[in-house]
């Protein structure tokens, strides 16, 4: 398995151990999970091809789409 595949399958794990934790809890490492999804979606990109890259980016709108609607909703004024 390639590093990248590696890289992902911990991002996963450590996501959804986030998950289990209370709610005031997760806004520091979701943030982080948050901001590390785009550096390893182009790297599996980069290394697989770009319909790999296709599929985690749907896995990660999946599993990260309220923090996603929600900062686009504050992006837009519309809070």
């Amino acid at each position: 398995m390639s590093p990248s595949l590696i890289a992902a399958a911990v991002w996963v794990i450590a996501a959804s151990a986030v998950a289990f934790l209370p709610m005031r809890r997760q806004f520091g490492p979701g943030f982080v999970l948050l901001a590390a999804a785009p550096v390893l979606i182009i790297w599996i990109g980069a290394a697989h091809g770009w319909i790999w890259s296709a599929i985690g980016l749907g896995a990660f709108i999946s599993m990260f789409r309220r923090p996603l609607w929600y900062l686009s909703r504050k992006a837009l004024g519309r809070v």
